[in-house]
């Protein structure tokens, strides 16, 4: 226990000083030591909705009842040699079921927003390197999942919009890696709009997620090309669609990069917090003042991958 508290410590005295709980506090759904909760940010955990598996990053439907994420069935010390399904499930913890039959390299999904609540996620492509963008439906079943992008580059999905469109990683035929806006064409090829933000430049953008008003994002970034995880720092910007513009970057968490792994920052349901975790702990951080509070209950537990309530990531 005070190995736990002193990890706090440090990661509070990170983030600045801790705020009084204030209002209600929103609902996320989150990892915890390999199972999925639905809870009160800030309140101790009752049952978990997925129980006796290693589940991991649920992302919400805009629609508030559907949660869907990916279940590891062959574990690896390289993650790209996971084997995993892509599930869903009720946000009560009912109606289970797989999208994919378990036998692919299936990461990060979400979900569209255009009031389909598609599941989209990241394909380990087999025949090469990077990955291709897959989506399936509420419903559906292993084998009818589409492929969005091709197999002959890499696309990562991050985020979406409400017009149909994907926040993407891309380096699309023809084009140089970036960030785009696009727009699936299933059975041809997508369109790919560029998104410009100044860091993009000097390192990775990553774990991106639109805020629900499609007016601000926040991400993990880092500097430099090689994926290294530990010492990110968390961003909160503005972002105009219309002109596909990142501006006005702030550093939020972790400004310093201590080596410490800060990551998945999510936007609360109505938009006025971001929700991350940092050294295995859940905190909340207020746009409208600055502050940062720990809202993970159970010093002993491992937290990640927090998602707000009906905000697709």
């Amino acid at each position: 226990m005070k190995a736990s508290l002193s990890l706090l410590g440090v990661l509070c005295a990170l983030h600045g000083s801790l705020a009084a709980t204030t209002g209600e506090a929103p609902r996320a759904s989150y990892y915890k030591d390999g199972e999925i909760h639905v809870n009160v940010l800030g309140q101790p955990e009752g049952k978990a909705i997925t129980t006796g598996h290693w589940d991991f990053k649920p992302s919400w439907s805009i629609t508030g009842d559907h949660l869907v994420f990916f279940r590891r069935l062959k574990d690896d010390p390289d993650v790209g040699k996971w084997i995993t399904a892509l599930c869903v499930i009720n946000a009560d913890g009912t109606g289970f079921h797989q999208l994919s039959d378990g036998t692919f390299t299936d990461f990060n999904p979400t979900r569209s927003r255009d009031g389909k609540n598609t599941p989209v996620w990241n394909r380990k492509n087999p025949r090469g390197g990077g990955y291709r963008i897959m989506a399936s439906r509420i419903g559906g079943k292993p084998g009818e999942e589409i492929a969005l992008t091709g197999e002959a580059y890499h696309a990562w999905v991050h985020s979406a919009v409400r017009d149909g469109r994907l926040f993407v990683a891309a380096k699309p035929p023809g084009l140089k890696r970036g960030y785009f806006l696009m727009t699936p064409n299933p059975g041809g090829e997508p369109k790919f709009e560029r998104v410009d933000c100044e860091l993009a430049a000097k390192g990775i953008l990553d774990r991106v997620s639109v805020s629900p008003s499609e007016t601000k994002i926040c991400f993990e970034y880092q500097t430099g090309f090689q994926y290294e995880f530990p010492g990110r720092t968390l961003y909160v910007a503005d972002f105009d669609i219309a002109r596909r513009e990142i501006t006005n970057l702030k550093p939020f968490a972790n400004a310093e990069a201590k080596r410490v792994w800060f990551a998945y920052p999510r936007w609360t349901k109505d938009e006025s917090a971001i929700v991350y975790h940092a050294g295995g702990k859940l905190f909340l951080y207020t746009l409208a003042d600055g502050s940062t509070k720990p809202v993970s209950t159970d010093d002993r537990a491992d937290y990640r991958y927090p998602h707000g309530e009906a905000t697709p990531n």
